[in-house]
Formats: structure tokens, sequence, C-alpha cells
């Protein structure tokens, strides 16, 4: 079974050339903290990805998968 996507911040930080190490300190958390999200193992707080969304320039939408199949 395939595991479950909810966000895109890994994808986002690739097109934006950006590492895991670089946000976790844009944002002052662990890198595991960060490697986390980027798996989806677990998921930033909304306050989080607000913040994500900030620091890459992006909206917040973009950080989030749709509930459309492709």
């Amino acid at each position: 079974m395939q595991k479950k996507r909810y966000n895109r911040i890994k994808i986002v930080l690739l097109e934006n050339e950006k590492s895991n190490i670089w946000l976790a300190e844009e944002l002052s958390v662990s890198r595991t903290t960060v490697s986390k999200w980027c798996t989806n193992d677990n998921q930033p707080t909304v306050e989080t990805l607000f913040k994500i969304a900030e620091v890459l320039g992006v909206n917040v939408c973009e950080l989030l998968v749709t509930g459309k199949k492709n």
C-alpha cells in the first residue's frame, strides 16, 4: 500500500532550489523535523505551513496536495 501524501514541501523545496537544511535553519527547527515533513511521516501545523510558504515565497496552497485525481 502506498503511503498517503498530504503536503508538497519536498517538491516545492526542489522547485525553489532549496534544501531541507536551509528550511530548518530558516524556521529554527531541527533537520529531522523538516525531513519528516518532506517524507510525509509528520505534518507541520497550519501556522508552520504559512511560515514555510512565507520563507519560500509561495502561496500556502502550493504546499498542499489537492484531493483531485489526475
